[in-house]
């Protein structure tokens, strides 16, 4: 963390999935990274989003309709200038503890935060999860780039190979299989970011995220995508590549995408055309052993 020389005293900086944000505030708490957060700390100057932390005494909730509500731990709302994301939680009482400002563009945003609530459960870290994910998730909405459900292997050669799947679909069993075997890198074990690449190579990138599943990967590492699966169990080792109607079905499936607004939607959809366009994609029906590795480490397409 380091001292600023404008109007907050102090700021950090964190980048998750190629999307960059500065967190700034006007002492050390506030900018404090949670710690699921800090092996993403960078020193970036610019930033992607710019996000202010203001302390209050307390918040009230907004009497209005919710644009959208997880029935858990935060509402949306929407004005005419931006959105607005509550947050609560049952330890911190029955009003927010922590409201998200932020714009259409999810560029410029403001976190206020309720000293009321937090005095509660003073270690609280302003930027803790859920919060920090449905940031960059929306973000996203705003580039070429999406969060899937699933893990990122990168190969001894550098390649990566995404493996998505729902809850209970093979991912950790799939991490734990290819982390015997050695010599490989993982992302994270249960949420990646893919993006196409800024320069002109076309290709698409795979980023590691803090979110991780069980076996606790959570690696701000990427590398370029070669090929994709869908986890499926079976009784026995089978790859069928899909179609890129199917392809893009199946993805969509597994991914977080807002759908609040029909324009996120169609981004997403229009983002998973190019990447199936540019990445295989196969369902893969595997048995939990190791013959499920050397089923993909024998594929040649």
């Amino acid at each position: 963390m380091e001292r600023c020389g404008y109007s907050a005293d102090y700021s950090s900086h964190f980048s998750v999935g190629g999307v960059s944000v500065r967190v700034a505030g006007d002492h050390l708490r506030s900018v404090a990274l949670a710690l699921p957060l800090m092996p993403f700390s960078t020193e970036l100057t610019n930033a992607d989003i710019d996000l202010r932390v203001e302390w209050v005494d307390r918040l009230r909730s907004c009497p209005d309709r919710p644009l959208f509500d997880s029935g858990a731990l935060w509402r949306l709302h929407e004005s005419a200038d931006d959105f607005r994301f509550e947050f609560t939680a049952a330890v911190f009482g029955n009003t927010p503890y922590k409201e998200l400002l932020v714009d259409h563009s999810f560029a410029r945003a403001t976190l206020r935060v309720s000293e009321t609530a937090m005095r509660l459960v003073p270690d609280t870290a302003p930027l803790d999860y859920p919060l920090d994910e449905l940031l960059i998730m929306h973000r996203l909405t705003q580039e070429k780039a999406i969060e899937l459900h699933g893990c990122g292997i990168v190969r001894a050669n550098g390649v990566g190979n995404l493996f998505v799947g729902h809850s209970g679909a093979g991912k950790s069993t799939t991490t734990r299989l290819w982390t015997e075997r050695g010599n490989v890198e993982v992302l994270s074990d249960d949420r990646i970011i893919v993006r196409r690449e800024s320069s002109n190579t076309g290709r698409m990138l795979i980023y590691g995220t803090p979110w991780h599943g069980e076996a606790h990967y959570a690696s701000p590492g990427s590398a370029p995508l070669s090929r994709i699966f869908v986890l499926e169990h079976g009784d026995r080792n089978r790859l069928t590549r899909l179609t890129e109607s199917q392809a893009v079905a199946e993805l969509f499936a597994r991914s977080f995408v807002p759908f609040h607004r029909h324009e996120y939607v169609d981004c997403a959809l229009s983002f998973l055309q190019e990447l199936v366009s540019a990445v295989p994609v196969f369902r893969y029906d595997f048995e939990p052993d190791q013959r499920a590795v050397d089923t993909i480490l024998n594929l040649h397409d």
